[in-house]
């Protein structure tokens, strides 16, 4: 069964779950990635620095080139796809960029804890997830993969779809990862839950490394150096959550699915209600190279807007850095839809070039 909108995979849950039937997800992809013509991205200097907030208002995003794109074979979206727009500019300090796309709900929803009519709390989970593989309760998300310094061979022909490997055995839906040392992308993630709402950006890399359920659960995933900062569960005690916003309001009534680090008190049960819903992440601004790619997104009327930011040069060893201006600069685009793994992604390579 597919699903298309979060609403109908909620209802398709409840229906079947009442009669006895398993539900079923697609399985994971197994063909390898198909041969695409690159599109060109062109960067143009602006004038002024646009203000990263999401408002798209900026004098530069009324005259620096749009390039359309599609994104195909997500979860959730409208059969599995959804179109966008995407515009860069930059001036002597960084780059910024501005992407739109089409997606028919806000999520962030991500995993929650809910109180029930007996009084237990219950972390609130997709019935078909067998490990890392949420399409139920989960967050909006983005991803930006960066061929760092070209070592990603293929890349240039089949784009991001390259570090994908479907139907592995480890994970219901595949893994992430680069084919040989030496070969290195700079992943920017954008989790709405777990920062974007922060304003911040999850800096990581792709490596080679393969999936080993012990020690690299990831795989080539990895997340770059950070001093402080980022996001952790909240567990249960004496099945309770450990945690709540000292506010005191459900997420799911006037609070936030996303519990920041300053605003956390201990749990006091005596304040809700069955039904109600509370956050099961921390969450709190990266500090160091992992914090560097600043964010602000808006959400309204079915559609994404999204500004980011960063130094043209970082100078750390884990980012793709701008520093040839006369340089192209390969990088893949996917869009997750109330998803964990299961994103749609454009399957042209995409090539950055400087004007």
């Amino acid at each position: 069964m597919k699903r298309t909108t979060l609403s109908i995979a909620v209802l398709a849950t409840l229906t079947l779950a009442a009669s006895g039937a398993v539900l079923a997800k697609e399985p994971a992809p197994k063909d390898k990635p198909k041969e695409h013509k690159p599109i060109a991205v062109t960067a143009v200097m602006a004038a002024a620095a646009p203000a990263v907030d999401g408002s798209a208002s900026d004098a530069i995003w009324k005259t620096a080139p749009v390039t359309k794109l599609k994104a195909v074979k997500g979860a959730n979206f409208n059969k599995g796809a959804t179109e966008a727009t995407l515009q860069v500019a930059y001036d002597k300090e960084n780059l910024y960029m501005l992407l739109t796309y089409n997606d028919a709900t806000l999520s962030e929803r991500r995993s929650p804890y809910q109180k029930q009519k007996d009084g237990s709390w219950v972390q609130l989970k997709d019935p078909e997830d067998k490990g890392g593989d949420n399409d139920v309760y989960y967050e909006d998300k983005i991803g930006i993969l960066w061929n760092m310094n070209n070592s990603i061979v293929g890349f240039d022909k089949f784009g991001c779809a390259i570090a994908c490997h479907g139907g592995e055995p480890g994970k219901p839906y595949g893994n992430k990862y680069l084919e040989e040392a030496g070969e290195l992308g700079d992943l920017w993630h954008m989790k709405w839950v777990r920062g974007g709402y922060l304003g911040q950006i999850d800096d990581g890399y792709l490596d080679h490394t393969r999936f080993d359920p012990e020690k690299a659960k990831s795989a080539g995933r990895k997340t770059d150096p950070k001093t402080g900062g980022g996001y952790e569960d909240i567990k249960l005690v004496n099945g309770k959550p450990e945690f709540m916003n000292k506010n005191g309001k459900p997420a799911n009534k006037g609070g936030t699915y996303w519990l920041p680090v300053e605003d956390k008190v201990a749990f006091d049960d005596s304040k809700f209600k069955p039904g109600d819903e509370v956050s099961s992440i921390l969450v709190a601004p990266f500090v160091g190279d992992r914090g560097e790619v600043k964010f602000a997104g808006k959400w309204a009327k079915g559609k994404w807007t999204m500004e980011i930011s960063r130094k043209l040069v970082t100078g750390s060893k884990f980012d793709v850095n701008f520093n040839d201006l006369k340089k192209s600069y390969g990088f893949g685009l996917a869009m997750f839809d109330n998803a964990q793994v299961r994103h749609a992604f454009v399957e042209e390579p995409l090539v950055l070039q400087f004007k």
